[in-house]
């Protein structure tokens, strides 16, 4: 309810103060997947191959880390098992500005797609409106769902709580400053950290 739309005005307030970026709407600060495909046409043929090839290679590595479900009962008929669900949905932070690796897209969304997570939410802070199209693409590539322009610990809470339009998380991963570590440290009870 009201409070949901609170957390909404609080990201608008510190991505203004913290990224200078002034929007109305945190909808203005979600990337449409229109932006998402056009990414990957901004980026040199051999950005594409690059980012391909390296998709390529952590699915292999990951694929082989899968862990089924398994069971088996004993002779007096008890019964033992090990039962593996995927998460419903992980929170992907990625760091903005100077900071910002595709590599750190790629090593945090693959893990969680290959395992099976129904929904990856990204928050990738777009300082003075920069937008970085190789991380965006590489978003675009490992099939993330949603991307937002939000960063700081702020992103973090929004992944950890929720608002009404950013979902709350499972799990968060990904690296970040000072800050964005203090953040996920002070919600671990509320999600998993990785």
């Amino acid at each position: 309810g009201s409070e949901m739309c609170i957390r909404d005005r609080a990201l608008l307030e510190y991505t203004k103060k913290f990224d200078s970026v002034n929007v109305s709407s945190i909808k203005d600060l979600e990337f449409s997947q229109k932006e998402l495909d056009e990414s990957i046409n901004k980026i040199t043929q051999s950005q594409k191959n690059a980012l391909e090839k390296a998709v390529n290679r952590i699915i292999d590595y990951h694929e082989r880390q899968i862990l089924n479900s398994w069971e088996y009962s004993d002779k007096d008929g008890s019964f033992y098992g090990q039962k593996i669900t995927p998460m419903d949905r992980v929170g992907l932070y990625v760091p903005g500005g100077n900071a910002a690796y595709p590599s750190s897209v790629l090593m945090n969304a693959i893990p969680a797609k290959v395992a099976g997570v129904k929904e990856l939410i990204m928050v990738v802070p777009t300082p003075n409106g920069e937008k970085n199209q190789l991380v965006l693409a590489a978003a675009k590539m490992v099939g993330v769902d949603r991307v937002f322009a939000i960063g700081g610990s702020q992103a973090i809470a929004a992944l950890a709580f929720g608002t009404t339009t950013i979902p709350n998380v499972d799990k968060i991963v990904g690296p970040g400053n000072a800050f964005v570590a203090e953040a996920t440290r002070k919600v671990f009870r509320v999600v998993g950290i990785d």
